[in-house]
């Protein structure tokens, strides 16, 4: 659901954050807009970038002067379910790698609780079981009006005395997912505040956070609130006023969504409806997104191994940017996709950092050093470096030239690391496009970030793509993006309704129970309700199935066509 709320005259400053630099856009009436792009890190001249880009707003548009100025510990989960993430589902989405690295997990340590509930067993019978529960009280119906045997119930105080040793071993954060929690949370809640009251900081439960089938992604997303969370709570300490329920799981790819939003408004053409292809280059990794009239949401991604299950825009992430790392192994060049990041960052910054895909364009003359700021250095008071940029490049390819039989040269060596990096960089645009049955070649590209316009022109040649487009704002899209996307809430229940005309009336009772209350969340923040739009989904699978597709409920309010569309797809 989507609004856009009319803002009060004043200074209003959107803020992205990216693993190598942040960049703010700080629009004021009657003035041009103030850009600011700072290192995400840089101990030396500010302790956080957020408060001295502010700074610096400020005394421009003042004239004034301003002075300077954990990871998740716990799992709670089923007993005999303590390896259930460490394992997952199995998959091998690479299968025929020779060798294959797990991904590593988020938390340090699982406990389990002695608890079990289960389903009772599954029937052909479409009407629904009756249970006498004066007769057998070892049954229950859940919030979804299925029917529970609780096998085993919590064992109250053997999981307090567990959650107050940890608690005593220096654990505050805890994620906490049980086996069918999505239709019966009296567990998960007690444990939940069983936690509060041994004052744990940070309490996510899977019940809360994600009511809905599938163990192995309530796992996940639990534990990735509990990770995020309290960061991003951090993060935003000085901001926390109308911030509060911000939640880490609601927070992934915000920064690359924002920028979607920027260059589907003002790159894609209403009239021609040529899609744009989003080629978001920063200096750690890049996102690549499609628009062809709509934004492309997903319900469940993976991302780093972690599969989570929250509304996002359909984004692909490759760890190659500008400050990723060059490198000469087993005969290969290689690109990342370990990074510079902020501090040190690369060669030519003058901070004692590594070769990278940055300082391979600025001994190819791709960067002139003249046309940027002296912000480089120790004290921020120095051009870019090509002298130390060249005798790094020059040691490196005296390298190379000694294992193999072709002498290369200086700026051989840079070309070639980057037709690395531009393959890498194709492979997620082929993802979004081939892969998905669309022709590359008749997209536009619309480049941004701070290197995207460095491999802009080379992506597209090698795609196909004969246009490509670049914003006077490109380098600081995403947060130019944040100050035209629209404010949202979402909210979720879960239901086990099988579809057919006689529920439709249940369907549309708890919609608009949801529909009632993300409005007046909106309201809270101040948003007119005429501008208030309401999106209504069913998250819709086969029965017996445990794959679901999400589908928008339409003004004829039959969704059952658009299912199946769906799954055709």
């Amino acid at each position: 659901m989507g609004s856009i709320a009319k803002l009060d005259a004043g200074i209003r400053i959107s803020i992205d954050r990216g693993g190598t630099f942040t960049d703010y856009v700080a629009s004021i009436p009657g003035q041009d807009d103030i850009l600011v792009k700072l290192l995400s890190v840089d101990p030396n001249n500010y302790p956080d970038a957020p408060v001295e880009a502010i700074r610096r707003v400020l005394e421009k548009a003042t004239g004034k002067c301003y002075p300077k100025g954990e990871k998740i510990s716990l799992q709670g989960v089923s007993n005999s379910l303590k390896d259930l993430l460490h394992i997952g589902n199995q998959s091998r989405p690479k299968l025929f790698d020779l060798a294959i690295n797990k991904p590593d997990v988020l938390y340090s340590k699982v406990v389990e609780v002695s608890e079990r509930v289960t389903l009772k067993a599954c029937t052909e019978s479409k009407t629904p079981t009756v249970i006498n529960q004066s007769e057998d009280s070892s049954f229950v119906t859940g919030i979804t009006g299925e029917v529970v045997r609780i096998s085993e119930p919590l064992e109250v105080e053997s999981a307090r005395a567990s959650l107050q040793e940890l608690y005593d071993d220096g654990y505050r954060l805890i994620a906490v997912y049980l086996m069918d929690s999505y239709t019966f949370q009296d567990h998960e809640l007690a444990i939940g505040k069983l936690a509060a009251d041994v004052e744990f900081t940070q309490i996510s439960l899977s019940a809360e956070l994600v009511p809905t089938i599938k163990i192995v992604p309530h796992g996940n997303s639990s534990t990735a609130d509990a990770y995020l969370t309290p960061e991003i709570k951090r993060y935003i300490a000085g901001f926390e006023l109308e911030l509060s329920c911000l939640s880490g799981l609601r927070a992934i790819l915000s920064g690359p969504a924002s920028g979607v939003v920027g260059y589907a408004k003002k790159f894609y053409d209403e009239i021609e409806k040529t899609p744009v292809i989003g080629f978001d280059m920063g200096g750690t990794s890049t996102d690549v997104s499609r628009y062809a009239g709509e934004l492309e949401q997903i319900f469940e991604t993976t991302t780093a191994g972690v599969t989570v299950q929250s509304p996002q825009l359909d984004i692909n992430m490759v760890a190659a940017g500008g400050g990723s790392i060059l490198s000469w192994q087993s005969g290969m060049f290689k690109v990342g996709p370990e990074s510079a990041l902020a501090h040190l960052g690369p060669a030519c910054y003058q901070k004692g950092g590594p070769l990278t895909v940055t300082d391979a364009s600025l001994v190819l003359g791709r960067l002139r050093p003249e046309f940027f700021l002296k912000i480089f250095g120790p004290n921020e008071d120095q051009p870019l470096d090509i002298d130390i940029n060249r005798k790094l490049f020059r040691e490196l390819t005296d390298v190379i030239n000694e294992e193999i039989e072709i002498k290369f040269t200086l700026e051989e060596v840079a070309a070639g690391f980057l037709d690395v990096a531009n393959e890498a960089l194709c492979r997620p645009i082929r993802t979004l496009t081939e892969a998905r049955g669309h022709d590359t070649g008749i997209h536009n590209l619309a480049s941004f970030g701070g290197a995207g316009g460095q491999h802009a022109c080379d992506i597209s040649k090698v795609l196909g793509i004969s246009r490509v487009l670049i914003h006077k704002y490109s380098s600081v899209l995403s947060a130019y993006g944040i100050a035209l996307a629209d404010i949202v809430h979402e909210e979720r229940s879960p239901s086990a309704f099988l579809y057919t005309v006689e529920n439709l009336p249940k369907f549309a009772v708890e919609l608009d129970k949801l529909q009632e209350k993300s409005v007046e969340a909106l309201l809270e923040q101040r948003v007119p309700k005429t501008r208030i739009i309401s999106n209504r989904y069913l998250n819709m699978r086969f029965q017996g199935s445990d794959t679901p597709l999400m589908v928008q409920e339409t003004s004829s309010t039959d969704c059952l066509s658009a299912f199946s569309d769906a799954d055709q797809k």
